[in-house]
């Protein structure tokens, strides 16, 4: 029934015997290769409930699924593939410099699959473009937009798709690898008149108190990353630097932070610092002011 029902085939749409086999092989490989994605699926989400774990899961195999598919295809149709070869190496000149992008950002991916500049996850800056990496895919990733016109590295919602090729062309800043901590700084202008040893007294202790424990992660942190990077702080408690400018005295606190929370962080010691400065009546905060003098009244 099977030999006739490949005649009735080969006579009426005029496939041959082979190029049926080839379908009916092809049809069943995909089944197969799809069967064992989705039951993988399912023992990993028995396994794990972490989205960032199924997330990843998910996009390997993706990938394996694509490569195995290639294989298989390739072993099935391309059963010359030695003249294969010859012709494609006559033809790779043209198809380089036609694809030359594309094919920039496939050996893009494969470097960051392979060197991990960044991964899932990871607050990045390339191209004056910063944000949280979202997704990785074969020509391009993602991410969620931070800055911009919000201000201290907030979300701003938008995604933005980014060619791989760029990891090659364009300089990139991840705030996140290595080292999980970022330096900060906060200046606060007082008054020349105000008594400024007791107001830089203040900010030290209130960025003591915020730092508190941060230290001793930041340190465990560098130990870590030194082993692969040439990091090196000697120095990771908070200070105080003093400077003048034409307004008053700045006072700057630089002090240790995750990335991801700077804003509440600043946020959270400029509270401090109003409330403790306005509990002191000869500290008070400085700004631009211009003065008027009447040259009539003055003769007067």
């Amino acid at each position: 029934m099977i030999n006739d029902f490949i005649i009735f085939i080969e006579d009426k749409l005029g496939i041959s015997a082979d190029m049926q086999f080839n379908i009916f092989k092809t049809i069943i490989a995909v089944l197969v290769v799809y069967l064992l994605n989705f039951i993988t699926m399912r023992i990993i989400r028995r396994e794990t409930k972490d989205r960032k774990t199924l997330f990843m899961w998910g996009k390997t195999l993706s990938y394996l699924r694509v490569i195995l598919l290639l294989i298989i295809f390739g072993k099935i149709w391309l059963m010359n593939f030695e003249y294969l070869s010859t012709y494609l190496g006559l033809l790779s000149a043209g198809i380089a410099i036609a694809l030359k992008d594309i094919i920039a950002n496939f050996v893009g991916w494969v470097f960051i699959l392979w060197r991990r500049p960044f991964e899932i996850g990871d607050r990045i800056e390339i191209d004056g473009q910063k944000g949280d990496v979202i997704d990785i895919r074969i020509f391009q990733f993602t991410i969620i937009e931070i800055g911009n016109w919000v201000d201290a590295d907030q979300s701003t919602g938008r995604m933005i798709h980014i060619p791989n090729g760029y990891v090659f062309t364009k300089s990139m800043a991840n705030y996140t690898r290595g080292f999980d901590f970022i330096w900060n700084e906060i200046a606060v202008m007082i008054t020349f008149e105000s008594k400024w040893e007791k107001a830089k007294k203040i900010i030290e202790d209130i960025g003591q108190e915020h730092a508190l424990g941060d230290e001793e992660i930041a340190k465990r942190k560098i130990k870590k990353a030194s082993k692969k990077f040439m990091i090196n702080y000697n120095n990771l408690t908070p200070i105080v630097y003093t400077s003048v400018k034409e307004s008053g005295v700045v006072l700057t606190l630089r002090y240790l932070c995750n990335p991801r929370i700077r804003r509440g962080s600043e946020n959270e010691i400029w509270e401090n610092i109003l409330i403790q400065f306005a509990k002191i009546k000869d500290i008070e905060l400085a700004y631009p002011t211009t003065r008027f003098y009447n040259i009539n009244e003055d003769k007067k």
